[in-house]
C-alpha cells in the first residue's frame, strides 16, 4: 500500500468512531442546544415577572446579573457551601462504595447477591422517594431512628450542620451503590495471582488495598470519582425535599437550589440564569478534566 493510500484508510477510519456517535451526538444536541442557549441568553438580560408577564420590555443587560451575583456576599457562601458539601458526598460516597466492594469479594455468593440486590434497589430508588423516606426515618415525632437511638423530639433539619448530614447519608445511600458495582467489577479483574503474593508475603488487607489494588484500581477510581463530582455537586432533589427549600433562612442552600430560589420564587430570571451558567460552566471544566484523566489513563494502559 502506498503512503496515500494509507493516509487515506487512516482518514476514513478518523470517521469511523464519530459515525457511531452520531445518533446519540444529534439526540442530546436536540435536547440540549437550545436549552443552553436560552440559558445564557437569559443570562444576558433583564428578565422578571414584569418582563415575562410583557408589562415592561426586555433590556439586555451585558454582564450585569453576572456582576450582581458575584457582588452577592450570599453566592459566595452557596458556593463555598456547595463545594464543601459535594467533597463530603465524593469522600463518604467513595469509602462507603470501595468498602463494600471488598466486601463482595469476601463473601459467599448468596449474600453477596443479597446484598448487590439491595445496593440496586437503592440506585434505583427515584431521589424524591428516597429523600420522602429518610425524611420520615429521621422525623422528631413519628421517625424510627430517634426511637431507637434515645434522641427525644431532636430535629435533624432544624440545625444547619445537622441537616446537611442527613443530606449526605441519603446521597450517599443512593450514589454507593455506582461505586461498589464499579469498582467490585474492577477487583474481580485484578489477577488472583498478585492479591496471593501479598497475602503470602504478610500484607494485612489494609495494606494490600492500599499498596497492590488500589493502584491497580486507578483508572476506575479516577472515573467513579469524577462521575461522583459531577452528580453530587448539582444535587437538588435532596436538598430542597428533605430541608424545605434550602433550610431555615436558606442555611442549607447549594447552588442548584440558589438558582432555582432566584429564578422562580424571587422571579429574577436572568439572576437565575446566571447562576445556572455559572455552574454550566465549572461542571464543564470537570467534564474536561474527566476526559483528560481518562484519556492519559487509556494512554497508560
Amino acid at each position: 500500500m502506498t503512503h496515500d493510500a494509507a493516509r487515506a484508510a487512516r482518514r476514513r477510519g478518523g470517521w469511523t468512531p464519530w459515525m457511531y456517535l452520531a445518533p446519540a451526538l444529534v439526540v442530546l444536541g436536540a435536547l440540549l442546544v437550545h436549552p443552553i442557549y436560552q440559558l445564557g441568553l437569559i443570562s444576558f438580560l433583564e428578565y422578571t415577572q414584569a418582563q415575562v408577564s410583557g408589562g415592561e420590555p426586555t433590556s439586555f443587560q451585558g454582564l450585569g446579573n453576572y456582576a450582581a451575583l458575584f457582588r452577592d456576599p450570599q453566592f459566595w457562601q452557596v458556593l463555598l457551601a456547595t463545594v464543601l458539601f459535594a467533597a463530603a458526598c465524593v469522600v463518604a460516597t467513595l469509602a462507603v462504595g470501595c468498602a463494600l466492594a471488598v466486601l463482595l469479594t469476601r463473601v459467599r455468593a448468596l449474600p453477596r447477591l443479597a446484598l448487590m440486590l439491595a445496593a440496586l434497589g437503592a440506585w434505583a430508588t427515584p431521589a424524591i422517594t428516597g429523600s420522602t423516606v429518610w425524611v420520615f426515618l429521621f422525623d422528631p415525632d413519628f421517625g424510627p431512628v430517634n426511637r431507637l437511638f434515645g434522641l427525644g423530639d431532636f430535629s435533624w433539619t432544624y440545625g444547619r450542620y445537622s441537616a446537611f448530614a442527613l443530606v449526605l447519608f441519603e446521597v450517599v445511600w443512593c450514589s454507593f451503590p455506582f461505586v461498589m458495582v464499579t469498582v467490585y467489577a474492577g477487583i474481580k479483574a485484578i489477577p488472583s495471582e498478585v492479591l496471593e503474593a501479598a497475602s503470602l508475603d504478610g500484607a494485612s488487607q489494609w495494606r494490600t488495598w492500599r499498596s497492590v489494588t488500589a493502584p491497580m484500581l486507578r483508572p476506575i477510581l479516577v472515573v467513579v470519582t469524577i462521575q461522583s463530582v459531577i452528580w453530587d455537586f448539582k444535587v437538588f432533589t435532596q436538598i430542597y425535599v428533605m430541608t424545605n427549600g434550602g433550610g431555615i433562612a436558606g442555611q442549607n442552600l447549594v447552588l442548584n437550589v440558589y438558582a432555582y430560589q432566584k429564578a422562580f420564587a424571587s422571579s429574577e430570571y436572568g439572576l437565575g440564569s446566571a447562576i445556572g451558567v455559572v455552574m454550566l460552566l465549572i461542571l464543564l471544566a470537570i467534564t474536561l478534566v474527566h476526559l483528560r484523566l481518562i484519556r492519559r489513563q487509556g494512554a497508560e494502559l
